[in-house]
């Protein structure tokens, strides 16, 4: 008998909203949405958001998907950078998202986060 593959998958609807830390402990936001690739079905990138007061972001950061590790068991992601790096890192307002077909945030961020942009 063959032995059962398990899948590696989870609905949208169950990331939204999850914490995002960093090894040292310290909280890097939360997940807000993400952008797909409609050709491939690949996220291309998370859409995190950190900062601000009251709950209100100040700022939105595209996260590319290959850089966050996400943790089942204490539902939360994984990013591999302190709170300073992530203050510098390219980033929009909540009310000025990049248009989705905009590449070139996705090449900044690519970079900025040093891994290879398979969409290129």
């Amino acid at each position: 008998m063959a032995e059962q593959v398990q899948l590696g998958a989870l609905s949208a609807s169950t990331l939204m909203s999850n914490p995002v830390c960093n090894s040292e402990g310290e909280d890097l936001g939360k997940i807000e949405d993400f952008l797909i690739d409609l050709d491939t079905g690949c996220i291309v990138y998370a859409v995190i958001s950190f900062g601000g007061s009251l709950g209100f972001a100040d700022k939105l950061f595209a996260i590319p998907w290959v850089s966050l590790r996400v943790d089942r068991e204490a539902k939360c992601f994984w990013l591999d950078i302190d709170q300073e790096t992530l203050e510098k890192a390219p980033g929009f307002d909540k009310d000025h998202w990049p248009e989705p077909q905009d590449f070139g945030i996705v090449t900044t961020v690519y970079k900025f986060y040093g891994v290879e942009n398979p969409f290129e």
